[in-house]
């Protein structure tokens, strides 16, 4: 089975998007689709326009898939406000008094997109399979749903809740579990892909491996909180990477042969959540499309033989290409 892993990054997610769309030109047909935080959004819509295709084509088209994705962003995520609004202070300080808190964001607009954007029905009748986690707070478990759980897109709000920035999700209105961001746990959703039976796998992870010295102003709570979630999720999405490599080495040396490719930013990517427009969407997308389509020129992917990149263009006419993608 070969498997798509999209990891979770936030707003860095729209690097992923990028990375997606090298990755989909290139040949690489996923039948399956596993997504955490930016990553779920990101596997969700995937999974949503190749079930629209299959009922209206009989076929699946990924590059044009791919391509509408990068659409996807940049039309629907143009500034902060696009995704959540900062509560005011008065009610902030009522609510946190009265044991209400509701995160420091209302999230309501990244709701209204999930749910304008993925259909239920057509997910759940996508060949293409898609599944997707959360973390469970009040067990402290890592839950994974699919498009067959009741409420799916509550599990997919869920993926994406940013601790503390976010209100926790209670899924189909019950108490006893509360749901946040997949990250929390896992970042790149490896061994779920693994233990499902995947032996092609293309991971596609939204942070460096290092954490460098990049400014920040501590003193501001979101930029704080933000910096702190980067450098527990780069610890996370280490550990994943590094036990799904160990893993399929492993597996290897007992004659089992598995296939895995971890796309990633060289270094770590520059976003401000609280002040990004348009034109930083697309820096960071047209950043992945480069990062993916060297790595595919330099190393390939499991699945494709003397494959030289994306449409085979030789180093030379990259740039020009990145040009005409990006217009």
């Amino acid at each position: 089975m070969k498997a798509l892993v999209l990891g979770g990054g936030s707003l860095k997610g729209a690097f992923q998007v990028g990375v997606i769309q090298a990755v989909l030109e290139s040949g690489f047909e996923p039948e399956m689709i596993y997504g955490i935080s930016a990553g779920s959004l990101n596997a969700g819509f995937l999974v949503n326009e190749a079930g629209k295709h299959f009922i209206e084509k009989k076929k699946i088209d990924w590059p044009a898939i791919s391509r509408q994705l990068i659409k996807f962003w940049i039309k629907n995520i143009t500034r902060p406000e696009d995704i959540a609004l900062i509560r005011s202070r008065f009610s902030l300080g009522i609510d946190t008094l009265m044991s209400r808190f509701d995160g420091l964001l209302d999230t309501t607009p990244l709701h209204t997109l999930i749910r304008n954007n993925l259909d239920e029905f057509i997910l759940k009748n996508s060949p293409v399979k898609l599944k997707v986690g959360a973390v469970d707070i009040v067990s402290g478990k890592m839950v994974y749903a699919t498009p067959e759980d009741e409420s799916f897109l509550e599990y997919v709000i869920a993926s994406s809740s940013l601790p503390t920035l976010m209100p926790v999700i209670h899924i189909k209105g019950q108490r006893r579990t509360a749901y946040l961001d997949g990250g929390l746990r896992v970042v790149a959703p490896l061994k779920a892909a693994l233990e499902d039976g995947a032996t092609e796998i293309v991971c596609i992870a939204c942070h460096a491996e290092h954490i460098y010295n990049e400014p920040v102003n501590y003193r501001n709570l979101l930029q704080l909180l933000d910096r702190v979630k980067d450098i527990n999720v780069n610890q996370i999405v280490n550990s994943d990477i590094a036990w799904g490599q160990t893993y399929v080495e492993k597996e290897g040396l007992k004659g089992r042969s598995l296939k895995l490719s971890v796309l990633r930013p060289h270094e770590p990517l520059d976003l401000d959540m609280l002040k990004f427009n348009s034109d930083d969407i697309v820096r960071l997308i047209v950043q992945g499309y480069k990062t993916g389509f060297e790595y595919i020129q330099e190393n390939g992917l499991p699945i494709l033989k003397d494959t030289k990149g994306p449409a085979e263009k030789g180093k030379k006419e990259t740039d020009a290409y990145f040009d005409s993608q990006f217009e």
